[in-house]
């Protein structure tokens, strides 16, 4: 892979692998709005090739986010594999109230905490603004392994602190695909809500 990215930038510039990787974020978050698992190998080479776009720009935080979803998306497909439906499509959760605030205050903390080691160990720009992204993109990420509904609404902040951090950055195309997303995540929640209405209902 890293001679695949080398090959890449050497006869088309950085910016064709942000743009490779930004085409294979949309077909993701269009297939996860499906929930379709086929989402997961465009899920894989996008984290692997925003590793080395983030870390070139010295998005540390970001960069160590990727490895995380890597791990994250090879367990995200044993989990959805064993969670469809009679039409091969995952079926989402809710998550419980008392482990929502759990996260909430989880979140706050792990983004002090790495925000500051970002600010006092490495020369990373905008230290807590990215370390916040990364937090709630973990968060956000291992509740989507596990097929919470409320992933989406971490998304949705998410995209909204990511879009001006990488415009910031120069990384337009970037900034730009976490627009779509934000517009994809808010689709994605109405769907899987709406999934999840005959359930409820059966149960009522």
């Amino acid at each position: 892979m890293a001679q695949f990215v080398d090959f890449i930038v050497g006869m088309f510039g950085t910016r064709a692998i942000e743009i490779i990787a930004v085409l294979c974020g949309l077909v993701n978050v269009g297939l996860i709005i499906r929930r379709s698992i086929w989402n997961y190998p465009f899920g894989i080479l996008m984290v692997i090739l925003y590793a080395w776009i983030f870390y070139d720009v010295r998005l540390y935080s970001d960069a160590l986010l990727q490895i995380f979803f890597l791990f994250i998306q090879v367990i995200g497909i044993f989990t959805w594999l064993n969670a469809r439906d009679d039409d091969g499509l995952v079926k989402p959760t809710d998550l419980p109230l008392r482990a929502a605030a759990v996260w909430v205050v989880a979140a706050i903390i792990a983004s002090f905490a790495l925000g500051h080691v970002m600010a006092t160990r490495t020369d990373a720009d905008f230290p807590y603004w990215d370390a916040t992204t990364t937090v709630l993109s973990v968060i956000a990420q291992y509740l989507m392994a596990r097929r919470y509904l409320q992933s989406w609404l971490v998304w949705i902040t998410v995209d909204v602190l990511a879009i001006g951090l990488y415009w910031q950055k120069d990384l337009t195309p970037t900034a730009a695909l976490y627009l779509i997303f934000l517009g994809m995540a808010v689709t994605g929640y109405l769907n899987w809500r709406q999934s999840m209405q005959p359930s409820k209902a059966a149960y009522a």
